[in-house]
């Protein structure tokens, strides 16, 4: 179970002197950027590998009928590269930090202070959020160029996607932090979401080419809905229905998932 605060919070409504959450969360944020530019494993997960992972989906594209899935090369690749950026520089990195910095009881001196638990838990991921921020636009013009793609149809289709996917894959790192013993299992725990992720939904093989029954159970997997939408954005081919589908599926996994860090979410390592 999750340890409880030892101090008292501020009564609702009222402001710490001197600092706001924002600024809290701002400062923790910089440490963790600081601490993250010193850990190359994590630096090579969040910034070479959802660079290198799009070739091998060019690759596998060739192999594949996509014209008769309405498809090319560009709207299998880049909504690819969304999700691996998602996985690899916001869950995979995120998992550790928070594992890490739970056995190395920074996060119980953190909850000693005027920090909350959300604070907390936000300032930590930031860092890795604007990385996958950063890195999705530059993919996106990247792939623009170089597959020859044209200017997104539904654009803030794209946008909701990759905000929501970033809370999500927060959401998540911190369930599965909280089912991870040290920060070595951190390297472990994370693969199989990762694993199921990439193969059903849909930044491998398209939703499209699956058998029907197969399909309609991978567009209930967590990161599904976040391809789903970027790939509409650009197709412009996505009905209401069928985004308003997407975002409820989305928001659905992100309050289970914040459902499940206030239950199982460690502050304390585990012993």
């Amino acid at each position: 179970m999750s340890a409880t605060r030892t101090t008292p919070r501020p009564a609702p409504g009222t402001k710490t002197e001197g600092t706001t959450p924002v600024s809290r969360m701002t400062a923790l944020a910089r440490a963790e950027l600081t601490l993250l530019g010193r850990n190359r494993g994590a630096l090579v997960a969040a910034l070479f590998v959802p660079i290198v992972m799009p070739v091998s989906v060019r690759s596998a594209a060739q192999e594949m009928d996509l014209a008769g899935a309405g498809l090319d090369a560009g709207t299998l690749v880049l909504p690819a590269a969304v999700g691996f950026s998602l996985l690899f520089a916001v869950y995979s990195v995120l998992v550790g930090v928070f594992v890490v910095r739970r056995e190395e009881l920074v996060l119980k001196r953190l909850r000693t202070g005027e920090l909350r638990d959300t604070e907390i838990l936000a300032g930590s991921a930031m860092p890795a959020a604007v990385t996958a921020l950063v890195q999705c636009l530059l993919l996106a013009a990247g792939c623009t160029v170089l597959l020859d793609m044209s200017a997104p149809s539904a654009p803030q289709l794209a946008v909701v996607g990759l905000l929501l996917g970033i809370v999500l894959c927060t959401a998540l790192a911190a369930v599965t932090a909280g089912f991870t013993r040290t920060g070595e299992s951190a390297q472990v725990t994370p693969m199989p979401l990762l694993i199921i992720s990439m193969m059903g939904s849909g930044m491998f093989f398209p939703l499209e080419l699956l058998p029907d029954r197969l399909a309609s159970l991978c567009e209930l997997l967590p990161l599904t809905p976040v391809v789903t939408l970027v790939r509409g954005g650009w197709t412009g081919d996505l009905s209401a229905y069928e985004a308003l589908g997407a975002v409820a599926t989305a928001v659905a996994w992100i309050l289970v998932s914040v459902f499940a860090v206030r239950r199982w979410f460690r502050w304390e390592p585990r012993r």
